[in-house]
């Protein structure tokens, strides 16, 4: 974790404020949008990240590649329909991530074709600065990784309320009542992480194999650039 070179710092702390800040504002847009101006008149429905990003998150992030990074506020009784204005403002989070991912590979796939060398290389022109093509799927990879760990199931990740929104009003009580179970959960595969057992990182598993395959894909244009 800690044996990252100055490059990937660089390129990690680069991607994770672009990510954030779209992340947060797509969360506040979207609510505004079914009705809830709670992130408006507080002054965080912006891409400035000051308003929305938590600092601690966000530079345990730079070394780790993810983490809870921030927390633009979300309202759903002042929404028009506070169940699914709800849903959608908070899976609006993670799927501007994946949008982030995608628009990312066009300027790969464009480059590559032109310079079918411009994808070896780590460092640019000093060697501690990220090059172009590593800086592009870093963006591309730490975009699809923080759109599969924000729609994990486990409080206080957007995936929970996600689950808890779409659920029929008997399961949703459920859910609630379960919160703290699934944070504790989620406390758990992160500590795994950490100190595997018997080299079992399950949530590597959840994580980086899907991860690194939605990656591939975008950066071969769906096969149509292998």
């Amino acid at each position: 974790m800690l044996s990252l070179s100055p490059a990937e710092l660089i390129a990690n702390a680069i991607v994770l404020l672009l990510a954030v800040v779209v992340h947060e504002y797509a969360h506040a847009r979207v609510a505004f949008e079914m009705g809830d101006p709670t992130a408006k008149e507080q002054n965080r429905m912006t891409l400035d990240p000051r308003a929305n990003v938590w600092w601690p998150g966000y530079f345990i992030g730079v070394f780790i590649g993810f983490a809870i990074l921030g927390s633009a506020p979300v309202n759903p009784s002042r929404m028009r329909n506070p169940r699914w204005g709800m849903f959608f403002a908070v899976l609006a989070g993670p799927v501007s991530n994946l949008i982030l991912a995608l628009l990312f590979a066009i300027p790969f796939w464009f480059i590559a074709s032109l310079e079918p060398t411009f994808t070896s290389a780590r460092t640019g022109l000093f060697f501690w600065l990220p090059s172009p093509a590593f800086l592009l799927t870093r963006m591309i990879f730490l975009n699809i990784l923080l759109f599969i760990f924000n729609l994990l199931p486990l409080f206080p990740l957007d995936g929970w309320t996600v689950a808890f929104a779409a659920f029929p009003p008997d399961t949703a009580n459920w859910w609630e009542r379960n919160r703290q179970t699934t944070s504790i959960i989620l406390g758990g595969l992160v500590l795994l992480s950490f100190f595997p057992i018997a080299g079992f990182d399950p949530l590597g598993v959840l994580l980086l194999q899907p991860s690194i395959q939605i990656m591939q894909l975008l950066l071969t244009g769906f096969g149509l650039f292998a």
